[in-house]
């Protein structure tokens, strides 16, 4: 069993405090379960986003959540990401995005390993 999406976002947002990034939620979405998207910011012109991965890759029974990178048409800047999760708000108007800040780009996520 996977925690709720408000409980992951808000210890998420605690570890990125501690690990010295600026994390703040931008959009709160379904409480359960809704999708988390994670946009990363270097603060140099780039920016990376991370969302859910493929539930092929995800083990439910482990009850972690795996983010992987999502594509960015235009390539990896903050206005490609941006829209983007324009894009995805249109198809899921659930879901939760964090913006990060962090000059070396981390992100403390699990990634998902293809």
């Amino acid at each position: 069993m996977r925690l709720k999406s408000e409980i992951w976002v808000s210890a998420y947002l605690r570890r990125c405090a501690v690990e010295g990034a600026f994390a703040v939620l931008r959009r709160r979405g379904a409480a359960e379960a809704g999708a988390i998207f994670v946009l990363v910011d270097r603060l140099d012109g780039t920016a990376r986003l991370f969302g859910p991965a493929p539930q092929s890759l995800a083990d439910e029974d482990a009850g972690v959540r795996l983010f992987a990178p999502v594509p960015l048409k235009s390539g990896p800047t903050p206005a490609a990401a941006e829209e983007r999760l324009r894009r995805e708000i249109d198809f899921d108007s659930d879901l939760w995005i964090v913006d990060v800040e962090d000059r070396e780009g981390r992100h403390f996520l699990d990634l998902a390993r293809e």
